[in-house]
């Protein structure tokens, strides 16, 4: 019932926003076309050297040209229901991550779907914003990857967890931010998990750098600086993109994950790289919320235990409802700085009660592993209690 409702949600939200929406779907939908039929060499393998303000991963590209044979209006259409769909399966997957995460800890799933349905409602209109409004597809299948990375890192897989983060980087290259999760995997797991990252990874962009050196300049490439950015009010204020922004952001979110999984938290790594990116990114698209949504949807699912997901409603309604709400420019940008320091203060330092489970029969403990955090489930050791 909790999935119909927000399907039901999600295709009212899909019909009010999508008339007007597709705002930069043309960015795709170019870069699709160019990465498959070259553009008389300004195309191909040469896309970022030639058009570096693509910042989409190839994925996003390879992706988004699946729609090309459509007409324009047709093929936004399609693509933004495709991304719609991914945003419920985003919701299936942080549902089933949270019941093999607390499995064996006496929790009441009818309490967790519940949850999941809360937590979902707030999530499905940024989701929207991002994927209809927008047309993001780089950012939706960064988001998609990383959930998917999450429900294989609740199942201890590591190849899985290591490909999946890598894909997310090849579709948004911001997701960097989430490669902590690795660390939440048993440590001798760890290297399976980075190879097969670093593997993909390079399979999707060294051809790019190989072929076309001056591709680089695409990490170079930047946009103007939003006088509602929290950036302004930490002394970047530039005109445009300062040169310290982007590794700084890189460095703080990874910085904030590996914190994170070190206090035992590693649900909260995804909301932390998010709170990275809205800290020292320049520009204040509403679609940027959706990603900051994706990270207290598996925080408040993942990551606690209390019926009522607040932080999911509490970043909708500061994030997003002061940008009709607030009309100072300056001071949206203290309310996101506001918003990320209350909110990764809690992830990191609030006390947590340290889930106990239920002692089961002999042939069931081997099927568990030592993680970070605690005992994880491993169904490829042992599979006696998946039947029950």
């Amino acid at each position: 019932m909790h999935l119909l409702l927000l399907t039901a949600w999600t295709v009212l939200w899909f019909a009010v926003v999508e008339p007007n929406g597709g705002f930069s779907w043309h960015y795709l939908r170019t870069g699709g076309e160019l990465i498959y039929d070259g553009g008389d060499g300004t195309g191909g393998l040469n896309l970022y050297a030639h058009h570096p303000e693509l910042q989409m991963g190839p994925i996003s590209f390879l992706v988004a040209g699946l729609f090309n044979p459509f007409s324009e209006h047709t093929g936004q259409f399609l693509a933004a229901a495709f991304m719609s769909v991914l945003g419920l399966v985003i919701m299936v997957l942080a549902g089933r991550s949270a019941a093999m995460h607390f499995l064996g800890t006496g929790t009441n799933h009818e309490r967790l779907r519940r949850r999941v349905l809360i937590a979902g409602l707030a999530f499905i209109p940024m989701w929207i914003e991002v994927s209809v409004r927008f047309g993001h597809l780089d950012d939706v299948l960064a988001l998609f990857f990383t959930a998917l990375a999450v429900w294989f890192l609740t199942r201890c897989n590591p190849a899985a967890v290591g490909a999946c983060l890598a894909l997310a980087m090849d579709s948004k290259p911001t997701a960097l931010a989430f490669v902590p999760l690795i660390l939440a995997l048993p440590r001798d797991r760890w290297m399976r998990a980075v190879l097969w990252c670093a593997a993909l990874l390079a399979i999707a962009w060294l051809p790019f750098f190989l072929a076309a050196p001056d591709s680089f300049a695409a990490a170079k490439f930047t946009i103007p600086n939003s006088p509602a950015s929290a950036l302004r009010w930490l002394g970047g204020n530039t005109p445009v993109t300062p040169d310290w922004a982007r590794p700084a952001q890189a460095a703080l979110g990874l910085t904030l994950g590996a914190v994170a999984v070190w206090r035992g938290r590693w649900a909260g790594v995804v909301l932390l790289g998010a709170n990275a990116r809205i800290l020292l990114d320049p520009s204040v698209y509403t679609y940027y919320t959706a990603s900051v949504l994706l990270g207290t949807l598996l925080w408040d699912v993942c990551g606690q235990r209390r019926l009522v997901p607040w932080w999911s409603w509490i970043a909708l309604i500061v994030l997003y409802g002061s940008v009709f709400a607030v009309p100072d420019e300056s001071a949206k940008g203290l309310i996101r700085l506001g918003f990320v320091a209350v909110s990764t203060a809690y992830v990191l330092f609030w006390p947590q009660h340290r889930r106990k489970r239920r002692r089961r029969p002999a042939q069931e403990e081997e099927a568990l592993v030592e993680g970070p955090w605690g005992p994880m489930w491993d169904p490829n050791r042992s599979r006696p209690w998946a039947a029950r």
